[in-house]
């Protein structure tokens, strides 16, 4: 007997169609933003109040991938399996998680 997942589960949280079509557009515009200025330097803010500064290697649907400079505010413990990231890492930022992304002169 094969069990439909689907039909037999309660949902917990569904989003809002709205908030689907928002989070859509604050994707799509950070995404068009990196591609723009690809390999320039950037300083990033995430929503949890992280910071890194690097330069924009490649974005995708999910994710900003960022190449670590050097620095102690960048040679710091992240937690969980990540552990510390160094110099000439390379760190996929999930894109709805950031807040802040400007330009490093």
């Amino acid at each position: 007997m094969t069990l439909n997942t689907e039909q037999n589960s309660q949902i917990v949280y569904q989003a809002h169609p709205n908030t689907l079509q928002h989070l859509q557009n604050v994707k799509d515009q950070i995404r068009q933003a990196c591609a723009v200025h690809a390999n320039r330097p950037v300083y990033v803010k995430t929503l949890d109040g992280q910071s890194f500064e690097g330069v924009i290697v490649n974005t995708d649907d999910k994710y900003l991938y960022i190449s670590i400079s050097h620095g102690p505010a960048n040679n710091r413990y992240l937690g969980g399996p990540g552990g510390y990231y160094y110099n000439n890492s390379i760190l996929p930022l999930v894109l709805y998680e950031l807040l802040v992304i400007s330009l490093v002169s």
